[in-house]
């Protein structure tokens, strides 16, 4: 079985370490734990690797996030991934840092890289782990806080939720959405 996991982001370093990077800072903590080596291709980098019997193909969109439709779109019909195979990982502004929930479908919420992604798929029923990044910006300033930094306190809280949310990965991959949503969620 294959499965398309995501991670959203911007390309360039003036957006490395930003909160709407934290899909991108995600996916780099599950690839390095996988031994899978980044390359760039047509629309993005991708990674390979194995968990168990599932071959997961990974994907840093290089289209920029308000685009990544486009980078899903061709990676779908590349590697023939059904829709219920793919898993998008995305930051959210409606959530605490780093309080993690999983959907299996739902509305974009606002996020442009989302609305990118459902455009281009026609559908809204793709698995997604939403990231929280916080909302304490003032009225106007949502722009220059997703583009912001995370604050030294921050960092240490998303740190350790990196190998939590590689276990939901690997568990999306064996388990299956639903059982992982049912598994993850809770905690």
């Amino acid at each position: 079985m294959k499965y398309l996991i995501v991670g959203l982001g911007n390309i360039g370093g003036e957006y490395v370490g930003t909160r709407h990077n934290v899909g991108f800072r995600i996916i780099d903590a599950f690839a390095k734990k996988q031994n899978a080596e980044w390359t760039d291709k047509r629309y993005g980098a991708i990674a390979k690797t194995r968990v168990k019997n599932a071959e997961l193909i990974l994907l840093k969109p290089s289209t920029f996030m308000n685009l990544s439709g486009q980078a899903v779109r061709y990676w779908v019909q590349q590697e023939k991934i059904p829709v219920e195979n793919i898993l998008v990982i995305v930051d959210d502004l409606s959530l605490p840092v780093a309080k993690i929930r999983m959907r299996g479908n739902g509305s974009a919420g606002g996020h442009n890289g989302l609305k990118n992604i459902e455009s281009c798929m026609m559908t809204q029923n793709y698995a997604r782990v939403k990231f929280g990044i916080g909302n304490d910006f003032p009225k106007g300033a949502q722009v220059d806080f997703v583009l912001g930094t995370f604050s030294e306190e921050d960092n240490k809280l998303i740190e350790e939720k990196m190998d939590y949310v590689s276990e939901m990965i690997k568990s999306f991959c064996l388990q299956g959405l639903v059982r992982t949503m049912n598994q993850f969620n809770k905690k």
